[in-house]
């Protein structure tokens, strides 16, 4: 068996074992709110590949996109500023823990009330929820850029813009991108977290309602889109990281030395 197939066996063993599982352990249900997987794909076909497609998949997406992007941009730009001045992070750290510690749901009837029922709440409330890990990780990137370096930037007098590029931005980035990823998780359960309220489109819209018109093999083909968004978005944040912390990957491996 060659790396590729024992590769593939690896990542989509167990999802065909739970499938499977799924499959036959649910083919003869007659509970109305857990319907055979046969007709929960049924479903799927019928929902997704269809008007919803444009209407609500979309949408949502297109908010995720731009809520994610607003976390990463925002985040990244206050955790050099507050990485870089240790006195600025004393200050900050206390107001940071504290908001960091609220619940972006109980945030959202607040932001109803500042921003309304529109796009510009959903991709707020992303954003409250997503900032954080990019900034926290990014602070700690930061602070933990090797001091030889540092003085070495300093010694030739590397400043500006060359030296965030080439020094600050590159020795955080592997704590950033750790914080992206948990901010990617959280930003796709905000990004249905938003759409329960006062919504007329979107994933989580049409997923509530379907549940409150009693479509559940509907509903559940929903949960089931969410999960496959989930990998996609996953499988695409590791192609880009894997290019972002190409020189990272390196370095650890030379370290490592041949094996």
């Amino acid at each position: 068996m060659t790396y590729a197939l024992r590769r593939a066996a690896l990542l989509l063993g167990l999802p065909a074992i739970l499938v499977a599982t799924w499959w036959f352990a649910s083919a003869d249900s007659v509970d109305p709110f857990f319907p055979p997987l046969s007709r929960i794909l049924k479903a799927f076909r019928d929902t997704w590949f269809g008007e919803a497609l444009a209407s609500d998949v979309l949408p949502s997406l297109t908010r995720l996109a731009i809520g994610y992007t607003a976390a990463l941009v925002i985040g990244v730009s206050l955790g050099v500023l507050i990485g870089s001045n240790r006195w600025l992070r004393s200050f900050a750290e206390p107001v940071l823990e504290f908001l960091r510690a609220i619940p972006p749901p109980v945030l959202v009837p607040v932001i109803i009330l500042m921003a309304g029922i529109g796009d510009l709440m959903k991709v707020i409330v992303i954003v409250s929820g997503a900032l954080w890990p990019i900034l926290l990780n990014t602070v700690e990137g930061v602070r933990g850029a090797d001091e030889v370096l540092e003085d070495t930037c300093r010694s030739y007098r590397i400043r500006g813009p060359l030296r965030f590029r080439k020094f600050v931005l590159r020795a955080a980035s592997p704590q950033i991108m750790t914080g992206a990823r948990q901010a990617l998780a959280i930003g796709i359960i905000l990004m249905v977290i938003s759409e329960f309220f006062a919504s007329s489109d979107g994933l989580g819209y049409l997923i509530v309602d379907f549940q409150r018109t009693f479509r559940i093999p509907a509903m559940w083909s929903g949960v089931l889109l969410l999960g496959i968004i989930g990998v996609i978005l996953a499988l695409l944040f590791r192609l880009v990281e894997s290019r972002v912390l190409n020189w990272y990957h390196g370095v650890r491996a030379a370290e490592r030395g041949p094996k």
